[in-house]
């Protein structure tokens, strides 16, 4: 892998890792754009890299937060008499939310990749979900907070997550969708989604990323895709939570629209191959 082919990567991933647009579809499509074969075990192997790096830089942005949770939950494990204290069961809703996507990936994304390794089934996925992500923001009430989650929320959010495995949906855009369904405000909504992707990111990044070291991608181009993925992550993030304070998630249904009729098109003439 090149240096350049590392740095456009890095790019896609942190852009679109925790935007509700699909981090693996994009970063497909740009794969073939760029000369490389998307299922070949390195490519895929240097993609749960850097997926890992944004993951990290969801760590750093979330670090007085975590550490506000992971405190408060080893406080209320030791002592009962903290166990009333938001921080302590907000840590219990992430250990339970993250429970489904961990299980049913262990068990089922192989046989997902295997099922479903096609653009075509990429451009179902993003076409599909938009339809989702839109009902969510009609029906959606955004009357309730975060400090307001309950264990329901956790479970239903969790659940729907795993419709993140076929291919295109978006594992931030089913959390956002599940908790704004569950009447959370969008901030709330986004800001859960970004929690419970840090256990499931993290378990499915260290899983694959065995195969990133081969000598068919080296160490520089994985170093300089991990920082350039990070960064990008962060300041991703950033952008999101200010965006859905004050706008609805519209233009990403349309995005998300407009992509996949795109990548049917490109698909239809032969300009790009379905995998």
């Amino acid at each position: 892998m090149e240096i350049w082919q590392a740095i456009i990567l890095g790019i896609v991933e942190g852009l679109t890792e925790f935007l509700p647009i699909s981090s693996t579809g994009h970063l497909t499509v740009v794969s073939q754009w760029i000369g490389l074969d998307p299922a070949a075990p390195e490519v895929i192997g240097f993609n749960a890299i850097i997926q890992t790096a944004a993951v990290v830089a969801l760590l750093i942005y979330f670090a007085r937060d975590i550490w506000k949770i992971a405190s408060g939950f080893v406080r209320g494990v030791v002592s009962p008499q903290h166990r009333t204290a938001f921080e302590y069961r907000f840590g219990w809703y992430i250990i339970i939310g993250s429970l489904p996507i961990v299980m049913v990936g262990l068990f089922l994304e192989d046989a997902v990749d295997s099922l479903f390794n096609s653009l075509w089934f990429v451009a179902i996925g993003m076409i599909g979900w938009s339809f989702v992500l839109w009902f969510a923001e009609y029906a959606a009430t955004n009357q309730r907070s975060e400090r307001q989650i309950n264990i329901k929320d956790a479970i239903f959010v969790g659940v729907l997550q795993c419709a993140s495995l076929f291919p295109g949906v978006s594992r931030s855009g089913a959390a956002m969708s599940a908790g704004m369904l569950r009447d959370l405000d969008r901030v709330s909504a986004t800001r859960l989604a970004f929690f419970l992707g840090i256990p499931a990111l993290t378990g499915a990044g260290v899983l694959k990323a065995k195969d990133a070291f081969s000598q068919d991608v080296g160490a520089f181009p994985v170093i300089v895709g991990m920082v350039v993925s990070a960064l990008v992550a962060y300041a991703a993030v950033a952008w999101l939570l200010k965006f859905v304070s004050r706008s609805s998630l519209m233009p990403f249904v349309w995005y998300r629209i407009g992509f996949g009729v795109i990548l049917i098109v490109l698909l239809s003439t032969g300009l790009l191959q379905s995998g």
